[in-house]
């Protein structure tokens, strides 16, 4: 079903955030709530947002506009996840029984697996393998009501393969809108392992090249031991801010190599993971504008029984945002269930996460303004629930609440199960 004029209404409670940007932390609790609203849209636009008897008052109304009932539910923005890896090949579920036995991460790696297996099968692949792939896990996304998403390269730490995996981005039709990020220093490559610095050398020249071809927005590395250091990785996040791509960083997930605050310091829209974040890393966001973004999926795929400090950083105003981090090592799609992970690990509200998965992760991703309220001239990307409140999504996990999912102003998705 899709068309371009709509009128939603006999909405129960519509729920958004006030002002410009990014919510601040102290005001994520507190959405704008509209109960008896109704909505137009026009154009993939959000045209029109009232109270219902104001709408049917209008004499502008699009006469050939279709009618969607929402039955008294409520409706949200559509969900944004600003951090994942979604374009890979192969899968590592053998690695599961290894972890609950004991086995470390080099332990798997030195097995032959982790992200060198998952690199070793995404080198072989396809562009079109890894289309069909990509396009298989945006289909589950989209149904657990994610319209918006990052996806970052990074399974292929060579030139080449790099490149393929951005252009597999662009050559999925997926109408999820995808915003693509190059994390080429995601790992060091076993040909570069005694000459990091080269590798380093190598990436640069790739962010050139692929922002030369408007290939990616963002430039990403992981700043970790094992991984890239943070002169390492300041080299490099400058190298690509200055080739034209905007900047966010990996930093802080298990050791503190100071990864944040090189981000910050170069200007970063987001820093991710940050369960090892002291107060320093949270000034220096804050002074800088850098979103946190948490993933509450992967502790729990790593056994981490340490969290974040999330209610930190909202105490101190920051716009917290969470992701699902899906990859080959935390496979899920569904961001509602890291919706409560972020809920009963994080001890974040509804309301919270629900600032958290539409208008600050948008901001974290560039889609400040555009994505993740309902507002006039906003895109219209919204979900209409199964439910009379988002508390209840948050409270009863491990179903789909999603009803009906709207994506620029197109009806895509209507009646999906539970």
């Amino acid at each position: 079903m899709m068309q371009d004029d709509m009128i939603l209404h006999n909405i129960g409670k519509l729920y958004t955030f006030p002002g410009e940007g990014p919510v601040p932390g102290t005001m994520m609790d507190s959405p704008s709530i509209i109960e008896g609203a109704a909505v137009t849209v026009s154009a993939g636009k959000i045209h029109m947002v009232a109270g219902e008897p104001e709408v049917w008052d209008r004499t502008d109304l699009m006469k050939d506009a279709v009618c969607i009932d929402c039955k008294g539910k409520c409706l949200v923005p559509g969900f944004v996840d600003p951090h994942t890896h979604l374009v890979f090949a192969g899968t590592r579920e053998y690695e599961l029984p290894m972890k609950l036995k004991g086995a470390t991460y080099l332990d798997i790696l030195n097995a032959g697996g982790g992200i060198l297996r998952t690199v070793k099968d995404t080198r072989a692949a396809s562009l079109e393998e890894l289309v069909e792939g990509l396009d298989l896990r945006l289909d589950k996304m989209l149904r657990y009501g994610t319209t918006t998403v990052e996806i970052k390269s990074g399974y292929g730490l060579d030139r080449d393969t790099e490149i393929k995996l951005l252009k597999t981005v662009k050559a999925s039709k997926h109408p999820i809108e995808k915003v693509p990020t190059f994390l080429g220093p995601h790992a060091v490559p076993p040909e570069f392992r005694h000459d990091p610095n080269a590798f380093i050398d190598l990436m640069i020249d790739v962010a050139r090249e692929v922002s030369g071809e408007g290939l990616a927005e963002f430039a990403d590395i992981f700043c970790e031991t094992g991984a890239f250091d943070e002169k390492q990785s300041r080299r490099f996040l400058s190298a690509a801010r200055d080739a034209g791509l905007k900047v966010k960083v990996h930093s802080d997930e298990i050791m503190n190599l100071g990864g944040t605050i090189a981000g910050a310091d170069l200007g970063a829209s987001s820093a991710d993971h940050l369960l090892v974040s002291d107060d320093h890393d949270l000034d220096a966001m804050k002074e800088a504008g850098t979103v946190p973004v948490l993933l509450p999926g992967t502790l729990l795929t790593i056994f981490e029984q340490r969290v974040p400090r999330a209610r930190e950083m909202m105490d101190r105003d920051l716009p917290v945002a969470i992701a699902t981090d899906i990859n080959p090592n935390c496979m899920v799609e569904n961001l509602q269930f890291i919706m409560a992970l972020a809920c009963y690990r994080l001890k974040m509200t509804p309301n919270e996460i629900l600032a958290a998965s539409t208008v600050n992760a948008a901001h974290a991703i560039g889609r400040s303004g555009r994505k993740g309220r309902i507002r006039e001239g906003y895109d219209a990307d919204l979900l209409v629930m199964k439910d009379h409140s988002f508390e209840h999504v948050v409270y009863n996990f491990g179903v789909n609440h999603v009803e009906k999912v709207i994506l620029g102003g197109k009806l895509l998705l209507d009646n999906v199960g539970w």
